[in-house]
């Protein structure tokens, strides 16, 4: 069953990959042209003097040239980054499933796929996405990229990890506690985690002056939206998956009686 769940779990992920992409090409890479639109103002009005000065000694020459056109980055690129993250997704999720499948109360496939997914899309996108929301091209400095990485991959680490210990201190405190008391008092301890992390962790405030505000901002909602699209396709694509999956047998159990 792990293997068919896998399988289905890919597929899925593949799904909601595709139509990231068509998201993402339609609504956010608009965004990304812009913004590397104002990194080469920025670039050409810093530079001037200096271009200008040195302009004898490029003559001929072809300059500095891109290892991967932009179209091929905002086009297969894009694809491949996105497909290939998506397909990665489906087959972890189908795993975290097969162990949360009959574990949730009375929950079918549709339903838990549908409650991991939202847990998924909260733990592993929007709680790391509010500490450090992603940029677009020419905000940032590439010499921090390293720390910036660390940071953003330890708050995803950390907001999973309180994510898991939340969902079993609430199977540990149902019996005595209720289920709603045991739901309340651990989504209490998630906030209240998150919360903490929230204010220890450093900020990074690397926005460029003159940098646009709505285009910061329009980019950011681009690529949350993303997000939005790839969890909701994978919870319910894969959900109606493993229905077929896990539930048709017990209907045509019952058929034959």
């Amino acid at each position: 069953m792990i293997r068919s769940l896998l399988i289905r779990g890919m597929i899925a992920g593949l799904v909601a990959g595709v139509l990231g992409f068509g998201f993402a090409k339609l609504v956010g890479e608009p965004f990304v042209a812009q913004a590397i639109a104002f990194e080469g103002e920025h670039a050409h009005g810093h530079d001037h003097h200096e271009a200008t000065t040195h302009s004898h000694d490029h003559e001929g020459g072809d300059g500095d040239e891109e290892l991967v056109s932009r179209d091929t980055q905002a086009g297969v690129g894009l694809f491949t980054g996105v497909a290939v993250f998506g397909t990665a997704l489906g087959g972890i999720f189908s795993l975290v499933f097969a162990l949360a499948y009959g574990r949730l109360g009375a929950l079918r496939a549709r339903g838990t796929s549908a409650l991991l997914a939202m847990f998924g899309f909260l733990s592993v996108a929007v709680v790391p996405f509010l500490k450090y929301p992603p940029n677009p091209p020419s905000v940032g400095n590439a010499a921090t990229i390293g720390p910036r990485t660390a940071l953003f991959f330890g708050m995803l680490a950390i907001s999973i990890a309180a994510a898991v210990i939340a969902v079993a201190l609430q199977r540990r405190l149902r019996v005595r506690r209720g289920e709603w008391n045991a739901t309340m008092i651990a989504g209490a301890f998630y906030i209240a985690s998150m919360l903490l992390v929230q204010f220890a962790l450093p900020r990074i405030e690397e926005v460029p002056a003159g940098f646009s505000a709505s285009l910061l901002w329009n980019f950011r909602v681009a690529a949350i939206g993303v997000q939005v699209i790839i969890w909701t396709t994978l919870g319910l694509v894969f959900g109606a998956l493993a229905a077929r999956e896990l539930e048709r047998p017990a209907l045509r159990k019952v058929a034959t009686v």
